[in-house]
């Protein structure tokens, strides 16, 4: 299978709500979306928290890469803020400060790297039932 990609800009005016509805158009023309739901929402709820994190952190806009290689659904948001995030301890009454956290509860994996004079968060998704191609075991 070759890989997949899209890619998209969402300015801050009204990025979150068009991004997760732009990534559940294209999650829709995989095959294992269908019968996939929790992957899914883990994914659209992902992509809303880093997207909200880029609009709130770099006061602008965010640019979104999703590919499908097969294997791992990976999100992939930038912006133009060089500061890479730390992670924090939210406590019981703060509002803010989960949203990493989540992402990296809910991904296989997640990554934070500097690029292009600012930074990506990327993380991976692993659809069930994907066997992985290099042989190694299917996360659980």
């Amino acid at each position: 299978m070759r890989a997949v990609g899209w890619a998209r800009s969402f300015p801050v005016a009204n990025g979150v709500r068009a991004a997760r509805q732009w990534t559940a158009q294209h999650l829709a023309s995989l095959d294992w979306a269908a019968d996939a739901p929790d992957t899914v929402h883990s994914i659209l709820l992902s992509v809303s928290e880093l997207v909200a994190n880029a609009h709130v952190h770099a006061a602008e806009t965010a640019h979104l890469v999703l590919t499908w290689d097969g294997y791992c659904l990976h999100v992939s948001v930038a912006d133009a803020d060089p500061r890479l995030p730390r992670p924090r301890e939210a406590d019981e009454s703060a509002t803010s400060g989960r949203g990493l956290g989540i992402v990296d509860a809910l991904a296989d994996t997640m990554d934070v790297h500097a690029c292009h004079g600012g930074k990506a968060i990327s993380a991976c998704f692993h659809p069930p039932g994907i066997d992985d191609p290099h042989g190694e075991p299917v996360p659980e």
